[in-house]
């Protein structure tokens, strides 16, 4: 039996990892078949400490699952297609719908996704242009015009992040009404940089090595037009790749594992970590720090368990 497994190997998995090998746990890290996480679709990195020129997302990504191989984790590129985690020990994954590990305890990892539009162009254009997060990637366009697609928080907040760097950005809304809370509306329409597209969806992202616009659909009277931009922000939400664990582990509505104590779950033994539990800070350096709690949480069980 396992003392630890981590599933996911974002930062949050990679950084728990490394804390548990260093604690000689002997770590399994499954890190599926698309492994590095989100930082594996992002360009260049800025605000990850210690690197005062910046490193490129995957490399980064590719630093940190050295570190913890270094320290003796083991790795297998496998998904987990089904767990058995209940208040008694051991803790059963299902590796690739075949074999079984058993476990004393595990870190959850797995992280969340951005939902996509879903536009022919957007993910050959993500990294060139197309963003989900605009405290990762605002500082690269300064001085430019910028398009944030959605109307809800997230969106009015993107949208309001970027007046630091752009000279103007423009909310496309499908509706003629926000989704989002007052207070948020409010500070983005007192925003002078801030414009409305209003009863518009976004057909296609213009570009061909980066972007240069939109194409948009009125969805009253059906018109096409283009919007020339230098870089489009998606922000109509995100999705915790949690479904795995459904009604094994308490989550809120929106589908992230609730913690508590640290990063604890409903389950003992079991402890979350990164995006998954995280729906406000999404950012790569508060991954890792909560991978680092979800590593010493682990051992601690495991010494308690054991004592």
């Amino acid at each position: 039996m396992r003392n630890l497994v981590i599933i996911g190997s974002g930062p949050a998995g990679l950084t728990a990892a490394i804390y548990a090998a260093r604690a000689n746990l002997s770590p399994l890290l499954i890190e599926g078949w698309q492994s590095g996480g989100q930082l594996t679709t992002t360009t260049e990195v800025e605000n990850y400490p210690g690197f005062a020129k910046g490193i490129m997302g995957p490399e980064l990504m590719k630093e940190m699952r050295a570190q913890a191989e270094r320290f003796g984790t083991e790795f297998l590129t496998s998904d987990v297609s089904a767990v058995s985690f209940n208040k008694n020990l051991p803790l059963i994954l299902t590796i690739d719908g075949e074999r079984t590990v058993e476990a004393k305890t595990a870190i959850i990892a797995t992280g969340a996704s951005a939902i996509p539009i879903g536009l022919p162009n957007e993910k050959r254009l993500t990294g060139h242009g197309v963003s989900t997060c605009a405290t990762c990637d605002g500082f690269f366009f300064r001085g430019k015009e910028l398009i944030v697609v959605g109307g809800g928080d997230s969106a009015m907040e993107e949208a309001t992040f970027l007046t630091k760097f752009a000279t103007k950005v423009s909310i496309v809304h499908r509706r003629d009404k926000l989704r989002a809370s007052k207070i948020m509306q409010d500070r983005a329409m007192k925003n002078e940089k801030v414009s409305f597209i209003w009863n518009a969806v976004a057909e296609d992202i213009l570009g061909h090595e980066v972007v240069t616009g939109v194409r948009l659909k009125n969805i009253v009277t059906g018109k096409i037009s283009e919007v020339p931009c230098a870089g489009v922000f998606v922000a109509i939400g995100h999705k915790p790749n949690t479904a795995l664990f459904a009604g094994q582990i308490d989550m809120d509505e929106k589908g992230y594992i609730r913690t508590h104590a640290g990063t604890a779950t409903t389950i003992p033994g079991v402890f979350a970590a990164g995006d998954v539990q995280d729906s406000k800070y999404r950012q790569a350096v508060t991954a890792a720090g909560s991978g680092c709690m979800a590593a010493i949480d682990a051992e601690r069980f495991l010494e308690s368990s054991e004592g």
